[in-house]
């Protein structure tokens, strides 16, 4: 398959029965939803799939199951997130082996690696294996930053060929690509700031709320592509109090619910997070509901073209 950067690609949850194993009917017909509304793509074992908590056995029967069930359709990247070199080398020996298109890399997990440091650890996944590396720049919550600078260094390897762009610094669509035009693709990666990042020319949505709001999701980005700005607006201003569930320390739980609302997944959660209770559960909820009870109608985004 020839990967290209672009389009939405849900940061899909991971699935867990009552008694803590992979819920993979469940996981699988969320995967569905996706791909009938149109997604581009689809990221495992990300932030929103409980990286932290998965043991390397489930990350490969995940890639597994997701490859066998797109069937070609859409490429399945995997995430890696380890705290040592080696394991990240091993980590991308493994996607490849079990037939991940792509790799979506974070910097070294625990210690806070200095900017070589950070620099050669990219370099030897991208080095070591043949697929395509998407960086995932996000020092709000990961606490590390790669810098343009750095960038320069990385874009030396053909393989890494993206960022997920989650600086929360709108500016830097605009500097990536006054520094490295196309030869960096941006999937912006914050979905408070998707529709304005679009614009301002990234080339793709990794995203959140797309688990609960498939359809939704990828008719913003296929209206501002095709042009259709008002439209895309107007769906994007209903769609933001839902977005804001994803810049929030139980983003997880939160689209968990989300996708219980959507009938499209469990609140079912890994410890030590725990399903949301009280007046916390009570506000997301309100806002899942108020999102649905206005839910708007989509125009036919899939023949915009």
């Amino acid at each position: 398959m020839k990967f290209e950067w672009k389009g939405v690609m849900p940061a899909v949850t991971t699935k867990f029965t009552d008694n803590d194993t992979l819920d993979l009917p469940l996981f699988e017909l969320n995967i569905q939803a996706q791909l009938e509304a149109g997604v581009h793509g689809i990221v495992l074992g990300g932030t929103l799939g409980e990286a932290s908590t998965l043991e390397d056995e489930e990350k490969r029967i995940l890639t597994q199951t997701t490859v066998s069930k797109v069937a070609g359709k859409v490429p399945v990247l995997i995430n890696i997130a380890e705290q040592t070199t080696k394991k990240a080398v091993a980590a991308a020996h493994r996607a490849e082996e079990d037939g991940a298109s792509g790799l979506m890399m974070l910097p070294p997990m625990r210690y806070k690696a200095g900017d070589r440091e950070t620099v050669e650890y990219f370099k030897a996944v991208a080095t070591s294996s043949s697929l395509p590396i998407m960086v995932y720049n996000n020092p709000v919550d990961y606490k590390i930053e790669v810098t343009q600078k750095m960038f320069e260094e990385l874009l030396k390897y053909e393989t890494i060929q993206a960022v997920k762009e989650s600086t929360r610094d709108i500016s830097n669509v605009t500097r990536i690509k006054n520094n490295f035009g196309n030869r960096l693709k941006i999937m912006t990666g914050v979905d408070t700031l998707a529709l304005e990042s679009l614009l301002m020319g990234a080339d793709g949505w990794i995203a959140g709320l797309v688990c609960a709001f498939p359809a939704e999701t990828v008719a913003i980005y296929e209206l501002q592509k095709a042009g259709r700005i008002q439209e895309a607006l107007a769906i994007y201003r209903w769609f933001l109090p839902l977005l804001e569930l994803d810049i929030n320390p139980k983003l997880v739980q939160n689209i968990k619910l989300a996708e219980v609302a959507t009938k499209i997944g469990s609140e079912n959660v890994r410890p030590p997070r725990l399903p949301l209770v009280g007046e916390e559960r009570k506000h997301v909820v309100s806002v899942i509901e108020n999102g649905i009870k206005n839910r708007p109608q989509l125009p036919d985004y899939k023949n915009l073209n």
